[in-house]
């Protein structure tokens, strides 16, 4: 199978094309280098030191045995990325490559901007490019359980069955993002529901939980080939900031409560779910949506976890909640679909947070204790909110 890979450079891009390469599958990768960029912006930098996408390259085929071609350049450029998909001619496109993270949108108004539209004109540049060299081409998109929010009843994938005076409809599932950045992927998924309806086209809208893990069994074979490990405030997740500061002798901060409840899944998991979902594709006409998570865990437990297997001291901390979200909420969501193609679930364990450990162990040294805690706010009020632009300028 021929798959290209958006954003083949990031966190999650360069493990899955790793893999699906490692499994036999002719892979090419596109990225621009925004989210370098954004280190250089924000002043931080990958725990783990990453390559360039050249050496990367380079060391897969001597190590793997595997040739990964490159395209480079932005996906908001309408006319670069119709080249691109005619060239390779893709059986699936994988769709990593957007600005993913909810506290760079909510910065000040021109990050907002930038976020929603990087993100939202980018997918409509690759469905029209679709639609136009081959529509057969199965889409693979990655969403994010942010999407939902936190309803008061279960959360279905994608779709619910409503009954409204007597009558009954399937419609998308009813979203409340949290950030300007998720509202970006709601408009995504509009979209594309939208073009598989008119055009025909086939896509899977993938909605990830929170992604934990450094490596994968390709990742591991050469330090060039080694995915980056985000900490900071703006870009890290939960818990492997919690693990740093673990190591770091410093208190495992929970914002608010802490009993705000998230899906989890490991980074393994997620390059397979990649595959189970690119080799099983959609049916023309289909949008179809997975919830591509494993467990769900409160913030509170994921730190009562870390501190608990850490095998020196670690305290708990709360702190202010520099988000606007429930703390205290219902939350259930189903995820069976992967399951049934044949995802076996990797649920957190004493072994992946020891191997955790190791790998800061090995890099504490890069750690900047300055960028751990949170510096953006959600705004509550009018004049709260930046009425100048930042002094950090949105790559592009």
């Amino acid at each position: 199978m021929q798959i290209l890979v958006l954003g083949g450079d990031g966190y999650l891009g360069w493990p899955t094309a790793l893999h699906l390469s490692a499994l036999g599958h002719e892979v090419a990768v596109n990225d621009n280098f925004a989210r370098r960029g954004y280190d250089d912006e924000i002043g931080v930098e990958s725990l783990v030191p990453i390559a360039t996408l050249d050496e990367r390259l380079a060391a897969w085929e001597q190590v793997g045995g595997g040739r990964i071609k490159a395209y480079v350049g932005d996906l908001c450029d309408a006319a670069f990325v119709h080249k691109m998909i005619a060239d390779v001619r893709p059986d699936t496109i994988v769709h990593y490559g957007e600005q993913r993270a909810a506290p760079y949108s909510m910065i000040d108004q021109a990050h907002a901007v930038y976020t929603q539209t990087n993100n939202v004109v980018g997918t409509l540049n690759v469905l029209y490019a679709i639609a136009d060299v081959d529509r057969d081409i199965h889409l693979v998109k990655l969403g994010t359980m942010g999407e939902y929010g936190t309803p008061n009843i279960d959360i279905e994938e994608g779709w619910l069955e409503v009954e409204h005076n007597g009558r009954r409809d399937r419609v998308l599932y009813p979203k409340k993002p949290g950030s300007f950045y998720h509202l970006s992927k709601v408009h995504d998924s509009h979209n594309i529901e939208f073009a598989c309806r008119i055009w025909g086209l086939r896509a899977t809208d993938l909605n990830q939980g929170v992604v934990y893990g450094a490596d994968t069994e390709q990742t591991k074979l050469d330090p060039r080939l080694l995915t980056r490990f985000d900490y900071d405030g703006v870009f890290g997740t939960v818990l492997n900031r919690m693990v740093i500061q673990a190591v770091l002798g410093h208190p495992l901060t929970v914002y608010g409560n802490g009993s705000q409840t998230r899906g989890l899944i490991n980074l393994v998991d997620t390059v397979e779910c990649i595959r189970l979902a690119s080799e099983s594709p959609a049916e023309r006409g289909e949008f179809r949506v997975f919830n591509q998570f494993t467990e769900q865990l409160s913030v509170r437990q994921i730190a009562e976890t870390i501190a608990r297997e850490y095998p020196g001291e670690a305290t708990i901390e709360h702190v202010a909640n520099p988000r606007i979200e429930q703390e205290d909420h219902y939350y259930n969501a189903r995820h069976t679909a992967l399951v049934d193609l044949g995802l076996r679930p990797t649920l957190l364990s004493v072994t992946l947070i020891d191997h955790l450990f190791d790998v800061v162990e090995r890099h504490k040294d890069r750690v900047d204790p300055a960028a751990i805690m949170p510096t953006v706010r959600w705004a509550q009020t009018a004049s709260e909110l930046p009425r100048t632009a930042s002094e950090f300028a949105p790559m592009k």
